[in-house]
């Protein structure tokens, strides 16, 4: 039985019910009729909540799963739905254990220091944290943004159901490394394929269990490369031999390895102990020398996971790395699991959510760090499509030209909605005819599912 019965979604669109993110969640509502959605406008309703919290209160204790719904305004979430979380801590609502997530919209500039802030406070309530939805102002009115949302979702109460979550467990103090507990686990794995990618050294005895166990547990068969052990003749030489043709000026074979026997897995899984901040320098060797793949995502719908030994809560920048490298390739960060606290259940988690993205196909979107970063590289290789013509191939049969200028329809539309907006008579008279029009989309998502959901 799913622990996921009641699900409070706290709306901080100082729009309330004309929040355009609200849709999603309504969306959502239609199509798991199982799940009980009630709504906290907050972003409307802060003054009143200011004199009154205890209405608030009683709902947030009534449910099992909140999920944070906003807009992206300025970097972070709109001022309401900050109110509304230093309202929450003022009056010590406990809401240890719940389980909470949050679905935004925007543009993507900067979705994710909003959903950095969103997370980092639910883990201070005590929540127990899984990783959000960063969608598009327009996905919903899409198909991909649709199953995007729907999929987002199943993974949810996945997660929920499976405790694949983050948690605070230090108090901003990072432990000893934890030691990793034998596997009880003994059949034998047939299916699949996931490689287990590292650099530990022969006496680094920890990393070494924790890649065990977690081949123990994981239900698909793994491969352990350690690439310490390749023959590297070099560092990439930043010499761009391999910017038209993807073979690489060096003799060693590596390109061939690395399409051969690393990218043909079902999933990657880097495993490596922190050294001076990062993931040590033979990791780096191998991230360089894979510039034979030029600019070009060839492993995006993959999903990925880390294996880090080290405190890892402490390296603010190598965490940032490590989402970044996964949302540039369009790639699931199944988890990151470390020895700072609990690596059995860490790693546990990381083979669960795994095996589920594999089962599944679950991609979720972009956020800034992959959207911004793919865009750089988009009007780059445009600009550099005589030199760099493998990424340029590969840039067109992946639709990943997708300049501004191509949507004349829109620029059209936006140059009408702000002749009629610079317009006081008409604004007078349109009242909040503006927020229905910008709703209309929506709305006729809304009416075609329960149309179909009714058939």
């Amino acid at each position: 039985m799913s622990k996921i019965k009641n699900v409070l979604v706290v709306n901080g669109s100082p729009k309330g019910k004309n929040s355009i993110t609200l849709q999603t969640s309504k969306y959502l509502e239609l199509l798991f009729p199982e799940v009980t959605f009630d709504y906290l406008h907050v972003g409307a309703q802060i003054k009143a909540l200011e004199k009154n919290f205890t209405p608030a209160a009683e709902k947030l204790n009534a449910c099992d799963l909140i999920l944070f719904s906003y807009p992206v305004y300025t970097f972070i979430a709109p001022y309401q739905l900050h109110r509304f979380i230093e309202l929450l801590k003022e009056n010590g609502v406990d809401l240890k254990d719940k389980y909470a997530s949050q679905i935004s919209t925007s543009k993507h500039f900067y979705d994710w220091t909003a959903h950095r802030y969103v997370e980092d406070n639910a883990l201070d309530l005590g929540l127990k944290y899984v990783k959000g939805l960063s969608a598009d102002m327009d996905d919903l009115t899409v198909k991909k943004g649709q199953k995007e949302a729907v999929d987002f979702f199943n993974y949810l109460i996945y997660a929920c159901e499976n405790d694949i979550i983050l948690r605070n467990t230090f108090d901003g103090v990072s432990p000893n490394k934890v030691p990793v507990k034998p596997s009880e686990v003994t059949e034998t794995k047939d299916n699949g394929d996931i490689v287990v990618l590292t650099n530990a050294e022969e006496n680094d005895t920890q990393l070494h269990d924790m890649i065990a166990y977690f081949s123990s547990v994981m239900p698909r068969k793994t491969r352990v490369i350690n690439i310490r052990e390749y023959p590297f003749k070099g560092g990439c030489l930043g010499c761009f031999n391999c910017a038209s043709s993807g073979k690489c000026i060096y003799k060693d074979g590596f390109d061939e390895f690395l399409r051969g026997q690393i990218q043909t897995a079902e999933a990657i899984v880097m495993a490596f102990t922190i050294k001076d901040h990062s993931m040590g320098a033979s990791f780096k060797l191998y991230d360089d020398r894979q510039f034979c793949n030029g600019h070009r995502t060839v492993t995006m719908g993959m999903p990925m996971g880390y294996i880090v030994s080290g405190n890892l809560s402490k390296e603010e920048n190598l965490k940032v790395i490590i989402e970044g490298r996964a949302s540039v390739g369009g790639n699931f960060l199944a988890g990151v699991a470390t020895d700072e606290f609990d690596p059995n259940g860490e790693l546990d988690r990381l083979a669960k959510s795994l095996e589920y993205a594999l089962e599944n196909q679950y991609v979720p979107p972009q956020n800034f760090l992959g959207i911004g970063g793919m865009k750089i590289f988009r009007d780059l290789i445009w600009q550099m499509q005589g030199l760099m013509r493998a990424d340029h191939k590969f840039y067109k049969a992946h639709g990943q030209y997708d300049f501004p200028q191509k949507k004349r329809g829109r620029m059209m539309a936006m140059y009408l909605i702000g002749a009629l907006m610079s317009n006081k008579k008409i604004m007078a008279k349109a009242g909040n005819m503006m927020n229905e029009g910008m709703l209309m989309p929506y709305t006729k998502v809304l009416e075609k599912t329960k149309k179909e959901l009714n058939k």
